[in-house]
């Protein structure tokens, strides 16, 4: 006979009772643990969470009030509101007992007890455990999946290299095979990971994208495995992360490259077991994802260089899918410039206007090293600007036309300055954002909000 999913305390002071019921129960559920002393109660539920709890009403000799019961009833649900309470009374106790129900107990048991009757409440009680488990997992799902309400960008362009990236997206999104998409920032990267997940088998449920490389060591675990209540000082509630609520779809790992020693062996735990366990719990849950990380960096030079674990890149790249600067496809910018131009004209409904091709030809001569990311900012900035019925390249003059080599000081505006010096670490590092920041002598979101400024 299987077990049911389901772990049950019991809090008796009498060890026959708690024998008795023990044998009871343990042929039917994965976990019965008793304990003779209710103070011992909290500290059993900081390690483990617990389904079901039986509980006695009166734990001293001679005290037949029940109210005993009924204070560790409140001291429980305060603690863990989704356990069910069972209650185990006397004759005498049934009105209290009764009282404990409109205190939140589930239901209560006479003394003494018919098995049947014993199991089949517990059983029953458990059933409520594990739905309400459920819903609270849903909840907390719908406030981690706000990602998946984002539009999705489609993989635009007509270029070899892009049509070679389909060709490869046909053959593995049907898989459940890991992918690790190379790229630098501003590429797609994360368009072609929701692009394979589109045309996968876990299409309908859902896609959630991670900056994995953002996340301190201290945030890494809570947010990607989930916490129990009281794991840490501001964990006030129960809380799945990021791989648990991404079940039955795909989680995006991006900027895989930037995680720490101790956190890629972490992940690559995680990632050889299917598996996580939630802080403040040892109870290992099982994974139902797909997966697929990306980076900006070279995995295998940070290998060689010690920097990052070879089994871990192993591990990721079952499929490895390279994305080649927007510069080195030239062909693609005029279908991408149109599918933004598209988009930011409704937006500030200026429906009318066209891209020429003396304005497309501008665009083709132009180095990018902000890719997609810098493109799509320039059209919009072009579209809020132009006063015309058509884009002109004067509309696009905030691009630095130079290569970054070229650049002169004739003019010393200091958003020109900054401008030049962000896109000369960001190539100097190869699109490591990371790195870049650290070398401006800026953190990593300020680094971001300016990029976003000047639409590098």
């Amino acid at each position: 006979m299987a077990k049911a999913s389901g772990k049950i305390l019991l809090v008796d002071d009498d060890d026959f009772v708690l024998l008795s019921v023990k044998l009871l129960l343990e042929p039917h559920f994965t976990l019965v643990q008793s304990v003779n002393n209710p103070e011992r109660v909290p500290s059993l539920f900081e390690k483990e969470h617990f389904d079901v709890v039986v509980l006695d009403m009166n734990f001293r000799h001679g005290d037949t009030t029940g109210n005993q019961g009924l204070f560790w009833l409140k001291k429980i649900l305060s603690q863990s509101p989704d356990t069910q309470i069972i209650l185990m009374t006397a004759f005498a106790d049934i009105s209290v007992a009764v009282e404990s129900i409109k205190e939140g107990a589930l239901d209560f048991i006479v003394k003494p007890w018919q098995n049947d009757k014993l199991l089949s409440t517990v059983k029953t009680a458990n059933l409520v455990s594990q739905e309400k488990k459920k819903v609270r997992q849903l909840k907390s799902q719908q406030r981690s999946l706000v990602s998946i309400m984002n539009h999705h960008e489609p993989l635009l362009g007509r270029s070899q290299a892009i049509e070679d990236i389909k060709r490869t997206i046909d053959k593995v999104a049907p898989t459940d095979a890991e992918i690790l998409i190379l790229g630098e920032n501003g590429t797609g990267k994360e368009v072609i990971a929701r692009e394979i997940h589109r045309q996968s088998k876990r299409a309908d449920g859902p896609f959630m994208s991670v900056d994995i490389g953002s996340l301190s060591e201290t945030l890494f675990e809570s947010e990607l495995f989930g916490h129990k209540k009281g794991a840490f000082t501001d964990a006030r509630e129960d809380r799945i992360g990021r791989f648990e609520a991404a079940a039955g779809g795909t989680i995006f790992l991006d900027e895989i490259g930037n995680l720490s020693q101790p956190l890629q062996a972490k992940l690559l735990t995680v990632l050889q077991h299917k598996k996580i366990v939630k802080l403040g719990t040892n109870d290992p849950v099982d994974l139902d994802v797909r997966i697929i990380a990306a980076t900006n960096c070279d995995l295998k030079q940070m290998v060689t260089a010690g920097k990052f674990r070879e089994d871990l890149l192993y591990r990721v790249n079952t499929v490895e899918i390279t994305v080649p600067p927007l510069v080195e496809r030239h062909q693609d910018i005029a279908i991408i410039g149109a599918y933004y131009l598209e988009k930011f004209s409704h937006k500030y409904q200026k429906p009318y206007l066209k891209l020429t091709p003396e304005v497309i030809a501008y665009l083709e001569k132009y180095h990018w090293p902000g890719n997609i990311r810098e493109l799509q900012h320039a059209v919009e900035r072009a579209v809020i600007m132009c006063e015309n019925e058509t884009l002109c390249t004067n509309d696009f003059s905030q691009l630095q036309r130079k290569t970054n080599d070229e650049f002169t000081f004739d003019n010393l505006n200091l958003e020109r300055l900054e401008a030049w010096a962000i896109r000369k670490a960001i190539a100097k590092h190869g699109g490591n954002v990371s790195h870049a920041a650290e070398e401006l002598g800026l953190s990593r979101g300020a680094l971001y909000r300016r990029i976003e400024t000047y639409g590098i």
